[in-house]
């Protein structure tokens, strides 16, 4: 196990800034995802710290020992890294055992610690019995636990995984999370999780690191990223918040009576937010319909969408037209057109961002594709 700290990195392919005075430090024995959607730069970081590429700026520690800087680049063979990737990159001719001991081969280990280490391996990912297996005859789930065999077997301080389970589906993915899960309660190893997998990253993550060109946003636990997002691109990212102008009126600690949309109510924010025009983040599980007659927000249903189970209503704020999103258990009587009133229970007000640019930005994650 090994401590992994990334300071101040940079990299840039011609023109195209991929990293930006990213930094990290994940604790020895931690968990942590990188979250983005696709050309965020979270591969590119994963290079970095694998030693695949050098980065033009900054520097990354492995333990105590410097392996990048602007005068030292540590090849990835002697970084003691494992790396898991998304397409397993099995060898079709050789058996299970083959290539779990592939990496043993290359290093000189010999027989009967190669025997040994392999079987422990196998062991590790519930894989005993299959050493003579051909990797064709495997599920995807088996396969991608031999890559992890094969990653583990070299006895890494540190394990990468680049987008490991995007090619199972879903039923193998919730199996594979499992195992992720209880292999790293057991070890204990360093691991560090590249995904655009929100629900793989609240998972399995210690903590989680979200990306956006090329720069880290802001690093927490799951819950303190869902419920206290930092800034509007990452409450509009992670589960889909919605990102809605307030007018801050009094503030008490960690909570202030804000205005929404002629609404007074009571939101969360951090201590010492002042007053005025701000932003603040709502989830759909925090808003649902009331009495006509009740206090509330009076909206208009716009339409609304079956998710097996329950509904996703889209609402328009009377006098506006900005859209809230809430869940509505079937049977589901809301039709298009009525007119409703809803209860908010819940909202965060998000720190240090000026409406106009924290809602420019949020349209601006809400228009990029999550590949």
């Amino acid at each position: 196990m090994a401590r992994l700290i990334v300071e101040r990195l940079g990299k840039s392919f011609g023109s195209f800034r991929a990293l930006d005075d990213v930094s990290l430090d994940v604790a020895d024995g931690e968990f942590v995802a990188i979250l983005g959607p696709s050309g965020c730069g979270k591969t590119t970081l994963l290079r970095q710290v694998a030693g695949f590429d050098r980065a033009d700026t900054g520097r990354i520690l492995i333990g105590e020992r410097v392996v990048s800087s602007r005068n030292a680049h540590v090849p990835p063979e002697q970084r003691r890294v494992g790396i898991v990737f998304q397409s397993y990159a099995l060898w079709p001719h050789m058996s299970v055992a083959g290539n779990v001991a592939y990496g043993l081969d290359v290093a000189g280990i010999r027989e009967p610690d190669r025997s040994r280490r392999v079987n422990a391996a196998l062991a590790l990912v519930n894989l005993e019995g299959f050493a003579d297996r051909a990797p064709s005859s495997l599920s995807g789930g088996q396969r991608q636990r031999v890559a992890l065999a094969r990653c583990l077997v070299t006895e890494p301080s540190l394990v990468l995984l680049d987008e490991p389970l995007a090619n199972l589906d879903v039923h193998l993915r919730a199996a594979m999370e499992s195992e992720f899960a209880r292999f790293h309660a057991r070890m204990r190893t360093t691991m560090v999780y590249i995904t655009h997998d929100q629900a793989e990253a609240m998972a399995l993550a210690d903590r989680i690191a979200v990306m956006h060109a090329g720069r880290v946003l802001q690093v927490a636990s799951p819950s303190q990223l869902f419920r206290e997002p930092a800034d509007a691109r990452v409450a509009s990212f992670v589960g889909n918040g919605m990102v809605m102008p307030v007018d801050v009126v009094a503030s008490h600690g960690s909570s202030c009576e804000v205005d929404l949309l002629g609404h007074r109510m009571t939101m969360r924010c951090r201590s010492g937010q002042p007053r005025g025009r701000a932003s603040a983040c709502l989830r759909a599980s925090s808003l649902c319909v009331g009495p006509i007659d009740a206090p509330g927000l009076r909206a208009t249903i716009a339409d609304r969408a079956y998710q097996g189970g329950y509904y996703r209503v889209s609402a328009r704020a009377a006098g506006s037209e900005r859209l809230l999103r809430l869940d509505a258990q079937e049977p589901c009587t809301l039709e298009p057109g009525a007119e409703i009133r809803l209860q908010i229970d819940d909202g965060w007000v998000i720190p240090g961002a000026a409406i106009d640019d924290a809602l420019s930005d949020a349209a601006a994650v809400e228009a990029e594709p999550l590949r």
